[in-house]
C-alpha cells in the first residue's frame, strides 16, 4: 500500500537533494501522524518498509484479549482467529492499516508533519553543506536589489550581499554573473542565509588560488594582504622554492595572471611585492610601486620607521590621499614616516637615534674603521689610510700638530669628519688610569705624564705584538684589538 504516496514523497526529496534515510524518516513521520490523528494516539503504531523501499505499511499492534475494551490497542479472540488461527489470548498481533481508512483531517495533518520535517531537513542539510564552504569562492547570478542589498541566485539556496561588502567601483544588473566569496552561514526562520563578500581580503586569496597554480599547491604563499576596496591592494608573497620567484609566478609571463586577477576586482590596482624577514627590506618593498633609497628604524620597539626616498617618488610613496603609505603601514605593521633626502638631512636625529643612522645604511655592527663610517669621503678615508690612520680611534687620538702634517687631506675635510664620527660613534671616556705608589722595593709603578712640569718623565711608547698599534707600559690590553699586555722590568 500507499506506492504512489511513497513515489510523490520520493520525488519530492529526490529534488530537494536529502539522503534516502531522511526520506524514509519523513515518510515514517508523515503516517505516524495520520496515525495518531485519527486514533487519538499513535503507541501502538509500526511503520515497515520493503526490501526495496518503495513499499510502504503501517500497522497496529493489538493484544488479544476476551472482550475488548480499548478497541485501539486491543482485539477479540474469535476476531483474532479469523487473522490467525493459532492465536491466543494474550498474544500480540499486526493489523495492517489502510491509509483509506484515515479521514480528511487526518491526511492533512500528517501532510503538514511531512513539509514541516521536509523543510527543516533541508535546511540542516543546506546549512551542512555551505558551512564547510565558507571561505571559498561562490558564483551565482543577481536577482534583485533592496536597500542596497543585492540576492544572489546560487541554485539551491539565495544568498545575500550587503552594501558593505561591495566594492565602490562595481555596478550589477538583472542576471549578471558574480563571483563573491561566502564569509557566514546562518539558520533563520526565513531559511538559510548565506552571507558573501567581493571587498574581503580572503576573497583576493581565493581569487590567486585560482589564478595562480603555484599560490595553490603552496609553492608560493601569501604573508598577508591589504585592501581598500575599489581602490588597491598588497599582497606580500614569498617562495618555498630557491628556484621560484614569487612576484613573477604572481604576475605570471606578459603579466597574463595578474591582468586576470585586475578584471575580476574590476580594475583595481594591485602590487605584488616580496615578503622579507627584514623590516628594512620589507618596508622598502611595500611601498612600491614607489623607489625607496633607505629606509631608517626610529624605534624598533615601537615599530617606527622612516622611508627616504628622491623628490620625484615622494608623491608616490604616499598616494593620492595617503593612500600608498596607509596601506603599506598596515602590510608590514610599522608606523612609516617618508621624508625626502632634503627634509631627512634637515632632521635632527643624531641625537634621538645615532644606531638608526648606521641602519640606514645596512650596518648592525660596531663601526670601527673610517671607511665604515656612513657618509664618509671616500676619497678622504684613502687619504688617511695612506697616512696610516686606519681605524678611527687612531684618528681621536693624533694632535693638532699630527693633524696639519697629514698629507692629501685638507682641515675642513678633516673638521667634517670629526663631526661625523660624532654623529655616529658613541665615544666612551676612559677613566684615568691609578698612579700606583712606591712599594719600597725600589721598582717604580707605570709613570704618568702630567701637563705643566718640564722635568716629566716621558711614557715609553710600543707597538702591538698583535696589530702593530702604539701602546704604552700603563696598558693591560690594547686599546685596538683587545689582546692582554705584560711588561717585564730588567734590573739596572
Amino acid at each position: 500500500m500507499a506506492t504512489d504516496m511513497t513515489e510523490a514523497i520520493h520525488q519530492l526529496i529526490q529534488d530537494r537533494g536529502i539522503s534516502e534515510e531522511l526520506v524514509l524518516r519523513t515518510i515514517e513521520n508523515t503516517l505516524l501522524a495520520a496515525y495518531k490523528r485519527r486514533f487519538g494516539n499513535a503507541d501502538n503504531a509500526i511503520v515497515r518498509f520493503g526490501d526495496d523501499n518503495r513499499e510502504v505499511s503501517i500497522y497496529a499492534k493489538k493484544k488479544i484479549v476476551d472482550g475488548v475494551y480499548d478497541p485501539v490497542s486491543e482485539i477479540d479472540l474469535e476476531e483474532a482467529r479469523e487473522l490467525k488461527s493459532e492465536a491466543e489470548i494474550g498474544d500480540e498481533l499486526l493489523i495492517e492499516v489502510d491509509p483509506k481508512d484515515f479521514d480528511r483531517i487526518s491526511v492533512q495533518s500528517a501532510k503538514q508533519t511531512a513539509h514541516q520535517s521536509i523543510r527543516e531537513i533541508q535546511k540542516d542539510s543546506l546549512y551542512s553543506e555551505y558551512k564547510d564552504k565558507v571561505g571559498e569562492i561562490i558564483i551565482g547570478y543577481y536577482q534583485r536589489e533592496r536597500t542596497g542589498t543585492i540576492y544572489v541566485d546560487l541554485g539551491k539556496v539565495e544568498g545575500i550581499l550587503p552594501k558593505k561588502y561591495q566594492s565602490p567601483r562595481e555596478t550589477y544588473h538583472v542576471n549578471d554573473r558574480i563571483k563573491a566569496l561566502i564569509t557566514e552561514v546562518n539558520k533563520t526562520p526565513a531559511g538559510l542565509q548565506v552571507v558573501l563578500s567581493r571587498t574581503h581580503t580572503d576573497f583576493v586569496r581565493a581569487i590567486f588560488e585560482l589564478e595562480v597554480p603555484e599560490v595553490y599547491d603552496k609553492t608560493v604563499e601569501i604573508h598577508k594582504i591589504v585592501r581598500e576596496p575599489g581602490y588597491r591592494t598588497k599582497l606580500a608573497v614569498y617562495s618555498n622554492r630557491e628556484d621560484v620567484d614569487p612576484v613573477g609566478a604572481c604576475v605570471g609571463l606578459k603579466g597574463v595572471r595578474i591582468q586576470a586577477v585586475i578584471r575580476e576586482m574590476e580594475g583595481e590596482k594591485i602590487d605584488i611585492l616580496k615578503y622579507d624577514p627584514d623590516p628594512r627590506r620589507f618596508i622598502k618593498n611595500a611601498l612600491s610601486p614607489a623607489e625607496v633609497r633607505d629606509v631608517v628604524i626610529l624605534d624598533e620597539g615601537k615599530h617606527q620607521a622612516l622611508a627616504v626616498v628622491n623628490d620625484s617618488q615622494l608623491s608616490l610613496a604616499i598616494g593620492k590621499q595617503g593612500l600608498n603609505v596607509r596601506l603599506a603601514n598596515r602590510l608590514v605593521d610599522w608606523n612609516i614616516d617618508v621624508k625626502t633626502d632634503a627634509q631627512f638631512e634637515e632632521m635632527d636625529i643624531s641625537s634621538e637615534s645615532r644606531r638608526a643612522v648606521s641602519e640606514l645604511f645596512g650596518d648592525d655592527e660596531e663601526i670601527s674603521r673610517i671607511v665604515e663610517l656612513p657618509g664618509v669621503d671616500a676619497a678622504v678615508a684613502e687619504a688617511l689610510l695612506s697616512n696610516e690612520i686606519d681605524f678611527i680611534e687612531d684618528f681621536l687620538a693624533l694632535s693638532p700638530e699630527e693633524m696639519g702634517n697629514i698629507q692629501g687631506v685638507t682641515p675642513e675635510q678633516l673638521e667634517v669628519l670629526r663631526k661625523l664620527i660624532e654623529d655616529n660613534v658613541e665615544i666612551v671616556e676612559e677613566e684615568a688610569d691609578e698612579v700606583f705608589p712606591d712599594d719600597g722595593t725600589g721598582a717604580e709603578g707605570p709613570s704618568v705624564e702630567t701637563e705643566g712640569e718640564d722635568n716629566a718623565p716621558e711614557v715609553e711608547e710600543y707597538e702591538c705584538p698583535e696589530c702593530g698599534a702604539k701602546i704604552t707600559v700603563d696598558m693591560t690590553s690594547c686599546p685596538n684589538c683587545g689582546i692582554g699586555l705584560s711588561f717585564e722590568y730588567e734590573d739596572e
